[in-house]
Protein backbone atom coordinates (compact mmCIF):
# COMPACT_ATOMS: atom_id res chain seq x y z
CA UNK A 1 0.00 0.00 0.00
CA UNK A 2 2.84 2.45 0.95
CA UNK A 3 4.45 1.78 -2.41
CA UNK A 4 1.11 2.77 -4.29
CA UNK A 5 1.38 6.27 -2.40
CA UNK A 6 5.00 6.64 -3.08
CA UNK A 7 4.33 5.75 -6.83
CA UNK A 8 1.52 8.22 -7.22
CA UNK A 9 3.44 10.66 -5.58
CA UNK A 10 6.39 10.50 -8.19
CA UNK A 11 4.58 9.87 -10.61
CA UNK A 12 2.42 13.60 -9.87
CA UNK A 13 5.93 14.58 -9.88
CA UNK A 14 6.88 13.62 -13.29
CA UNK A 15 3.76 14.35 -14.70
CA UNK A 16 3.41 18.14 -12.93
CA UNK A 17 7.11 18.89 -14.45
CA UNK A 18 6.49 17.50 -17.49
CA UNK A 19 3.29 19.92 -18.20
CA UNK A 20 4.95 22.81 -16.71
CA UNK A 21 7.85 22.24 -19.38
CA UNK A 22 5.67 21.42 -22.52
CA UNK A 23 7.04 17.90 -22.63
CA UNK A 24 5.22 15.42 -23.80
CA UNK A 25 3.89 12.46 -21.55
CA UNK A 26 4.85 9.21 -23.08
CA UNK A 27 3.83 6.17 -21.90
CA UNK A 28 7.37 5.11 -21.86
CA UNK A 29 8.67 7.57 -19.09
CA UNK A 30 5.93 6.48 -16.97
CA UNK A 31 6.23 2.64 -17.30
CA UNK A 32 9.93 3.53 -16.44
CA UNK A 33 9.35 5.30 -13.12
CA UNK A 34 6.49 2.45 -12.35
CA UNK A 35 9.62 0.09 -13.09
CA UNK A 36 12.39 1.94 -10.97
CA UNK A 37 9.88 2.09 -8.13
CA UNK A 38 8.91 -1.54 -7.99
CA UNK A 39 12.62 -2.47 -8.04
CA UNK A 40 14.53 -3.02 -4.85
CA UNK A 41 17.54 -1.45 -4.23
CA UNK A 42 20.33 -0.36 -6.41
CA UNK A 43 19.95 -1.55 -10.31
CA UNK A 44 21.63 -1.04 -13.24
CA UNK A 45 20.67 0.51 -16.80
CA UNK A 46 20.48 -3.25 -17.91
CA UNK A 47 18.94 -4.60 -15.33
CA UNK A 48 15.78 -1.82 -15.60
CA UNK A 49 16.25 -2.86 -19.32
CA UNK A 50 15.49 -6.81 -18.82
CA UNK A 51 12.62 -5.87 -15.99
CA UNK A 52 10.57 -3.84 -18.72
CA UNK A 53 11.23 -6.85 -21.23
CA UNK A 54 9.64 -8.41 -19.04
CA UNK A 55 6.98 -6.40 -18.45
CA UNK A 56 6.77 -6.76 -22.28
CA UNK A 57 7.54 -3.25 -22.50
CA UNK A 58 10.54 -2.49 -25.01
CA UNK A 59 12.70 0.46 -24.62
CA UNK A 60 15.85 1.91 -26.34
CA UNK A 61 18.92 2.61 -24.55
CA UNK A 62 18.56 6.01 -25.61
CA UNK A 63 15.41 6.49 -24.14
CA UNK A 64 16.37 4.46 -20.88
CA UNK A 65 19.39 6.89 -20.76
CA UNK A 66 17.59 10.46 -21.14
CA UNK A 67 14.75 9.02 -19.10
CA UNK A 68 16.90 8.56 -16.24
CA UNK A 69 19.03 11.37 -16.62
CA UNK A 70 15.56 13.34 -16.15
CA UNK A 71 14.62 11.19 -13.61
CA UNK A 72 18.37 12.10 -11.92
CA UNK A 73 17.28 16.10 -12.42
CA UNK A 74 14.11 15.60 -10.80
CA UNK A 75 15.35 13.58 -7.68
CA UNK A 76 12.97 11.08 -8.24
CA UNK A 77 16.75 8.82 -8.82
CA UNK A 78 19.85 8.88 -7.65
CA UNK A 79 23.02 7.27 -9.73
CA UNK A 80 25.53 5.48 -7.55
CA UNK A 81 29.05 5.12 -9.09
CA UNK A 82 30.16 2.36 -7.19
CA UNK A 83 33.82 0.35 -7.59
CA UNK A 84 33.63 -0.14 -11.48
CA UNK A 85 30.12 0.00 -11.68
CA UNK A 86 27.37 2.70 -11.88
CA UNK A 87 24.36 2.05 -10.12
CA UNK A 88 20.59 3.76 -9.82
CA UNK A 89 18.50 3.66 -6.81
CA UNK A 90 14.87 4.95 -6.66
CA UNK A 91 14.98 8.19 -3.80
CA UNK A 92 12.07 9.55 -3.13
CA UNK A 93 11.68 10.32 0.69
CA UNK A 94 15.47 8.58 1.23
CA UNK A 95 17.85 11.34 0.76
CA UNK A 96 19.76 10.11 3.55
CA UNK A 97 21.72 6.70 3.46
CA UNK A 98 24.96 5.47 4.28
CA UNK A 99 26.60 2.20 1.70
CA UNK A 100 29.20 0.39 2.87
CA UNK A 101 31.38 -0.99 -0.07
CA UNK A 102 33.62 -4.16 -0.29
CA UNK A 103 36.75 -3.12 -2.30
CA UNK A 104 37.07 -7.12 -3.10
CA UNK A 105 33.66 -8.34 -4.00
CA UNK A 106 31.94 -4.93 -4.77
CA UNK A 107 29.21 -5.84 -2.52
CA UNK A 108 27.17 -2.84 -1.30
CA UNK A 109 25.04 -2.77 1.24
CA UNK A 110 22.92 0.21 2.93
CA UNK A 111 23.22 0.90 6.82
CA UNK A 112 21.75 3.24 9.24
CA UNK A 113 24.03 5.16 11.56
CA UNK A 114 22.20 7.67 13.52
CA UNK A 115 25.60 9.26 15.30
CA UNK A 116 26.73 10.21 11.07
CA UNK A 117 23.28 11.51 10.30
CA UNK A 118 23.09 13.47 13.31
CA UNK A 119 26.03 15.29 12.80
CA UNK A 120 25.41 16.41 9.20
CA UNK A 121 22.13 17.44 10.26
CA UNK A 122 23.71 19.71 12.96
CA UNK A 123 26.25 20.64 10.37
CA UNK A 124 25.68 24.03 9.70
CA UNK A 125 26.21 24.72 6.07
CA UNK A 126 27.66 28.21 4.94
CA UNK A 127 25.38 29.83 1.94
CA UNK A 128 24.64 26.05 0.98
CA UNK A 129 21.09 24.44 1.90
CA UNK A 130 21.42 20.68 1.74
CA UNK A 131 18.96 18.26 0.10
CA UNK A 132 20.36 15.04 1.37
CA UNK A 133 23.44 12.87 1.11
CA UNK A 134 25.24 10.02 0.53
CA UNK A 135 28.13 8.87 1.83
CA UNK A 136 30.77 5.66 1.11
CA UNK A 137 32.71 3.68 3.35
CA UNK A 138 34.99 1.68 1.70
CA UNK A 139 36.44 -1.92 3.44
CA UNK A 140 36.58 -5.53 3.21
CA UNK A 141 33.34 -7.48 4.05
CA UNK A 142 33.24 -10.19 6.33
CA UNK A 143 32.98 -12.66 4.01
CA UNK A 144 36.01 -11.51 1.89
CA UNK A 145 38.30 -11.01 5.04
CA UNK A 146 37.40 -14.89 5.94
CA UNK A 147 38.32 -15.97 2.93
CA UNK A 148 41.43 -13.31 2.67
CA UNK A 149 42.30 -15.12 6.61
CA UNK A 150 42.03 -18.67 4.85
CA UNK A 151 44.15 -17.74 2.40
CA UNK A 152 46.90 -16.40 4.26
CA UNK A 153 46.77 -19.49 6.56
CA UNK A 154 47.17 -21.62 3.95
CA UNK A 155 50.35 -19.68 2.92
CA UNK A 156 51.57 -19.43 5.93
CA UNK A 157 51.22 -23.89 6.72
CA UNK A 158 52.65 -24.14 3.43
CA UNK A 159 55.26 -22.23 4.46
CA UNK A 160 56.09 -23.63 7.87
CA UNK A 161 55.46 -27.29 6.60
CA UNK A 162 58.12 -26.60 3.60
CA UNK A 163 60.72 -25.02 6.48
CA UNK A 164 60.17 -28.59 8.67
CA UNK A 165 61.10 -30.56 5.67
CA UNK A 166 64.03 -28.58 5.11
CA UNK A 167 65.05 -29.39 8.93
CA UNK A 168 64.61 -32.95 8.50
CA UNK A 169 66.92 -33.32 5.37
Amino acid sequence: MATNIVKKKVQDILDKYLETNNHRKTSERFAILDAIYDMEGHFSLEELSQRMEDQNFRVSRATLYNTMRLFIELRLVVRHRFIGQTMYEACFNNDEHIHQICTVCGEVTEIEAAGITSAIEDTKFRRFRKDGFSLYIYGVCSRCQARISRQLNKVKQQKQDKSNENRKS
